[in-house]
């Protein structure tokens, strides 16, 4: 039996190439169906990839309503977002109710014992229970996007799939275990080992398992972890003879022996998540358990989230809705100076911007969850672009919401309530919504990966050009591609429909406001946002990369246009079936011109910015140079090491997992 190590091996020393080698062998290489976002970023504006906009089939559609209006009345009659938020924890009971109703397994197929829920129905209710307690859309959300049920849907073996499938439908919540204290987006450096024992005996099963791995190592920010029967976990198998070795993705029961919850993390905001510290060690897990082959834990993991990422913009979504009915209702009794609040013109601003911006935010989810369900197109893209789009949006929404509500915007529910006021938590809304600008890919993250997949074109046929360890002959070959590619698509940016002024002209039906000239600013900006790319590629090559804040604002401009032209089609699409169509041209046509001031400034920022000036005063800040700029002030902080060491301590910490009660 070969030996396992005590504590996690050192961490890899890892170069920044090296860093970015292991994230791109990590993304989907291939482009084998459309997507119009990618097209969108290429200065194609192909609406028809999304108008008209798809639409779920009758009998999910009628599944789907039937589960909303079960997990409604749950909501309404068994959550209390107070108690959760008093308390700091979901309450056993709610999570046994959740589990009866069969929120667990809402997108595990029937035969598994799930709900078999679309997309779309799925983002539906998690937008739902997120209103009643963000904290219990978070537990359901990790459990089902990024939990067990979806790499094994995507990746499992069948025999995988009818072990762990049918627990986690029903009875068992599960967690995504990636992050470490000193690894977040830079997973080349994961230190978490699995060492194989090809002739070990599984502890957990008690039986010959053909060949065990031995864990070892720290999970940081395992949401769900605290409470979780069952984890997925990425860790890195070393090389050795019949091993390729590599960051690979394994099912844990998460009661094994040697696994430790050493601590229940705390946040600004989602009190009541279940989000820990957990400790692996010399745990055995069954070659059985490992979903893929090794090396393909970080592909696994981003094909995951191609569609896992939809559920944050979903409950942003609920927010947002949430958010416009407190601003509605608040800003029509509250008056000022002799008329509602919400008819003065600064406080008006801020309930157009959260009324437009849901609207749009809606039609983002809704579009790119249909068109994940009908699997006919790729959108690792628009899904990127909604979780980014959403949690950005989402703050600001939440933001502008306790700004209208003033200092009770600004004071506790609870104490609201003690002083004989409705208990509004705006202020718990806000602390709530600030982690998804984190979560599952941070808003700078995600512009960066949003980028890489934009120019991916521009790589495919010119990436040897400038890569300084490519031959001459390779460069000479990647030219002469290049110059073939470029010949074709350049002169299709100098004009397009949205100069014809009847274009689009489906969007202008006669007693609605006009949206075709939204359209035609869409197409007319997608044209000039690539050549904004290919100048930048010609100007900067090798370097491109490291323009982060221009690559920001390439992203920020697609997302823009990816909302307008979501918002059109919703609103084409409301009208066409009769349902709030001519309220929902008015929202779509309020949102474009508000997201078109936005798309102006960040054009004009593309080239007219503060990026070098900024990189300098950095230089200078981490330097020391300013430092007497920091005087003055006391830190209240404290000691202690900025990350916390991870190496098997001599005496074990307690085990803080939770068990849920079986009521």
């Amino acid at each position: 039996m070969s030996a396992a190590p005590a504590s996690p091996s050192p961490r890899p020393a890892v170069t920044e190439r090296e860093a970015r080698q292991v994230a791109e062998a990590a993304r989907e290489q291939d482009w084998r169906k459309p997507s119009f976002a990618k097209e969108l970023f290429l200065g194609r504006f192909r609406l028809d990839l999304i108008h008209p906009h798809p639409m779920p089939a009758d009998q999910d559609a009628q599944r789907g309503e039937e589960f909303l209006e079960k997990l409604r009345d749950f909501c309404e009659t068994k959550i209390d977002s107070s108690v959760i938020e008093r308390d700091a924890q979901i309450p056993d009971a709610v999570i046994d109710g959740l589990k009866e109703l069969g929120a667990l397994g809402m997108k595990i197929d029937t035969k598994y014992g799930g709900l078999g829920l679309t997309q779309v129905y799925y983002n539906k209710a998690l937008a739902l229970v997120g209103s009643a307690s963000p904290a219990v859309g978070a537990l359901l959300s990790a459990h089902q996007s990024i939990g067990v049920p979806q790499p094994l849907k995507l990746f499992g073996t069948q025999e995988q799939k009818d072990t762990f499938l049918p627990r986690c439908a029903r009875t068992d919540i599960s967690a995504f275990l990636l992050t470490e204290p000193d690894v977040g987006s830079d997973p080349a450096r994961l230190a978490t080992t699995a060492v194989p024992d090809d002739g070990g005996t599984s502890r957990s099963s008690g039986a010959e398992s053909g060949g065990d791995y031995v864990l070892d190592g720290v999970k940081l920010w395992t949401t769900n972890g605290v409470v979780a029967d069952l984890l997925v976990v990425m860790a890195r198998v070393p090389k050795s003879e019949g091993h390729k070795g590599g960051i690979t993705a394994f099912v844990v029961e998460a009661a094994s022996e040697g696994i430790t919850v050493e601590n229940r993390n705390a946040f600004m905001g989602l009190r009541g998540l279940e989000n820990g510290v957990t400790r692996f060690h010399q745990v055995r897990v069954p070659a059985a358990n490992r979903i893929g082959p090794e090396g393909a834990g970080l592909k696994i993991a981003l094909t995951t989230l191609n569609t896992g990422r939809l559920s944050l913009p979903a409950m942003c979504v609920g927010a947002g809705k949430w958010c416009l009915k407190i601003a509605r209702e608040w800003s029509g009794a509250r008056e000022q100076w002799g008329r509602p609040v919400g008819l003065h013109e600064a406080v008006g601003s801020k309930i157009a911007f959260i009324a437009a911006t849901t609207f749009a935010l809606e039609a983002v989810v809704d579009l790119s969850s249909q068109m994940a369900d009908e699997d006919r197109n790729d959108i690792r893209i628009e899904a990127a672009l909604a979780k980014l789009y959403g949690s950005e949006m989402g703050c600001l929404m939440a933001d502008e919401l306790v700004q209208i509500r003033g200092g009770r915007g600004f004071e506790t529910a609870e104490s609201l309530m003690a002083r004989g006021e409705r208990g509004v938590p705006a202020e718990q809304i806000l602390r709530d919504l600030r982690i998804n600008r984190i979560f599952e890919g941070s808003t700078e993250i995600m512009h960066l990966l949003i980028a890489r997949e934009a120019v991916d074109a521009h790589l495919s046929v010119a990436g040897d050009l400038i890569d300084p360890e490519k031959s001459l002959s390779d460069k000479a070959k990647a030219g002469a591609n290049a110059g073939v590619f470029y010949a074709k698509w350049l002169p299709k940016l100098v004009a397009g429909a949205g100069q014809l002024p009847r274009a689009y002209g489906d969007f202008h039906p006669a007693g609605h406001v006009d949206l075709s000239g939204h359209l035609r600013h869409v197409e007319r900006s997608a044209r000039k946002l690539a050549r904004s790319t290919f100048y930048a590629m010609s100007r900067w090559q090798g370097r491109m990369e490291t323009k982060q804040g221009f690559l920001g604002r390439i992203v920020d401009i697609g997302a823009e246009l990816f909302a307008m032209s979501a918002a059109c089609v919703r609103a084409e699409h409301l009208r066409t079936t009769g349902d709030h169509g001519r309220e929902a041209y008015q929202l779509a046509d309020a949102f474009c011109r508000q997201s078109r001031v936005r798309v102006d400034e960040l054009f004009a920022r593309l080239w007219t910015n503060t990026d070098d000036l900024d990189r300098k005063v950095v230089k200078g800040v981490l330097s020391g140079t300013y430092e007497w700029l920091e005087q003055g002030v006391i830190d209240p902080s404290g000691e202690g090491p900025w990350i916390a060491d991870a190496t098997q301590p001599e005496t074990p910490k307690p085990d803080v997992r939770r068990r849920i009660s079986r009521g």
